[in-house]
């Protein structure tokens, strides 16, 4: 990120597995410095929430025009000087790269622990489309950020409250009114 002119915009993706808290992180780091949110589920198109529903698993080609859209949604937010955090799942390298190619920086979060601390979170959600029967599907798709991605970790088993005030401390994003670039 330069530092000459305008202050950049930043970029942040909430990334994991369904359950790991993505959605509910985002917002709470958009309630606290004023980035845009947007949730990645919402740009699915219907049939392919209706896949998802029936427990069936998007494959590549199916997620590319996605991730495309994502980056495309982030792009749009830079150029007219507006940060954005993301909820999306993310779960491989190449995911994470076609969002790259959205905005000029993308920050990541990965919300990451154990598969039981996920299960029961699943458990209590309502009205989410992903089955908990995907989960070992996504849990098998997850490719762990590799070193060089520079992507923040958080464990999973903290609070939706520790989450977010780690992740507003660790990439050290400003808060309160008008933080948003």
């Amino acid at each position: 990120m330069t530092g000459e002119g305008a202050s950049p915009t930043r970029h942040v993706v909430v990334m994991g597995v369904s359950g790991a808290g993505k959605t509910t992180v985002a917002l709470g780091i958009a309630a606290r410095t004023g980035l845009t949110f947007a949730e990645a589920d919402e740009f699915h198109s219907p049939a392919h929430v209706a896949q998802m529903r029936a427990g069936v698993p998007l494959d590549d080609g199916a997620r590319l025009p996605w991730l495309r859209d994502l980056a495309g949604w982030m792009a749009a937010r830079a150029a007219d000087g507006v940060s954005t955090v993301l909820a999306c799942s993310a779960l491989r390298r190449s995911y994470r790269d076609v969002l790259r190619e959205g905005p000029p920086s993308v920050e990541f979060v990965h919300l990451d622990g154990s598969a039981e601390v996920i299960r029961e979170r699943m458990a209590r959600r309502a009205g989410h489309y992903m089955p908990a029967s995907l989960l070992e599907s996504q849990l098998a798709t997850l490719e762990q950020p590799h070193p060089d991605e520079s992507v923040l970790v958080l464990d999973v088993s903290l609070t939706p409250d520790e989450l977010v005030s780690a992740a507003i401390d660790r990439l050290g994003l400003s808060t309160g009114v008008g933080a948003n670039g």
